[in-house]
């Protein structure tokens, strides 16, 4: 009963913003994201009846007890299967956590795909997706590769709400997804308080549902034209509609440190210096530049030489979670 999987990152082009439930996760509005291939998590879960309590190693810290309910979704998968035992999860990402780079989006669905295997559960990809939502929302999207849309559903019991592949890594291989690192430690404000506190104190929330339609078929039909222009202006312009609902917010929630200032202007001169790059930011202060393999070299580049850029991580279209052989215990 043990079983790792794999699974990467993705960053949204439409964003997910708001819970219309916390128990089943669900959604406000729908979503569109890419699988980013480089930001990944390897999950091995073993379940056995020498184990007392679930014991989860995530980078080598220890989690008892977290936002997240890592051990509450490793129960839950324990009452689909309908077995009772505790599990050992050990945990590994390339990238930092709980920075705004979508670890939650990686972690769960590897664990969820390792938990489900290690369980003995047969399930699809569809019903997968669904069981991750339940951890976390956004990870739904990285059970699949390539462009991935989640949708809401209308479901109170969550059975609609689900993630799909739009088209998988290999339809569009040019599109680039450039994350900057400006900061790695924890952010302040979790995605899932941030969250909470905007549905429930921005005066401009309901703003942002109205356009999110417009928002979902305008990148939908791009990916599908292979538009980046569409596909990336939009982008940009969820990611600023979903900030500016944080920082509309009473207490005010504001993920931009200096350094994302600094990458977003960069991005703005590119454009005025007729280099395609667009970006978009989640919840926390990294930047992410989307652009095409042209300007691949030069956009890294010029990030790459700003005072407040860490690092950089080159993504391309990934692929979505899967078994591996190779255990990390």
């Amino acid at each position: 009963m043990k079983a790792t999987a794999t699974a990467n990152a993705n960053i949204a082009l439409v964003k997910y913003w708001g819970k219309r439930s916390t128990d089943p996760i669900l959604p406000q509005n729908g979503s569109i994201s890419m699988t980013c291939n480089g930001m990944t998590t390897t999950t091995t879960v073993e379940f056995s009846d020498k184990y007392k309590e679930h014991t989860v190693i995530i980078n080598d810290e220890e989690f008892k007890k977290d936002e997240k309910d890592i051990h509450g979704h490793i129960d839950r998968i324990c009452k689909i299967a309908g077995i009772n035992l505790k599990a050992k999860v050990i945990s590994e990402s390339n990238f930092p956590v709980a920075a705004g780079l979508a670890s939650s989006a990686s972690g769960f669905s590897a664990l969820t795909m390792a938990a489900a295997k290690a369980a003995g559960l047969n399930v699809s990809s569809k019903e997968l997706s669904i069981i991750t939502r339940q951890g976390s929302g956004s990870a739904c999207r990285s059970i699949f590769g390539g462009f991935v849309e989640w949708h809401k559903g209308e479901k109170q019991d969550g059975s609609d709400s689900y993630a799909e592949e739009i088209v998988d890594k290999n339809y569009w291989p040019d599109f680039r997804m450039i994350t900057t690192i400006v900061e790695v430690k924890k952010k302040p404000v979790s995605s899932r308080g941030g969250m909470a506190q905007t549905v429930a104190n921005c005066p401009y929330y309901e703003g942002w549902l109205k356009t999110v339609e417009s928002d979902l078929d305008a990148v939908r039909t791009g990916i599908k034209q292979k538009d980046f222009l569409k596909v990336a202006e939009t982008a940009e312009y969820s990611a600023l509609k979903m900030h500016a609902t944080m920082i509309a917010t009473k207490p005010p929630i504001m993920y931009w440190i200096p350094a994302s200032m600094e990458i977003i202007h960069s991005v703005r001169q590119m454009r005025e210096d007729g280099i395609h790059a667009y970006f978009t930011m989640d919840a926390g202060p990294n930047v992410k530049v989307m652009c095409l393999t042209k300007d691949e070299k030069e956009v890294s580049k010029r990030l790459n030489e700003l005072d407040g850029v860490v690092r950089t991580i080159l993504c391309t279209p990934g692929d979505g979670a899967k078994l591996v052989d190779k255990h990390l215990f």
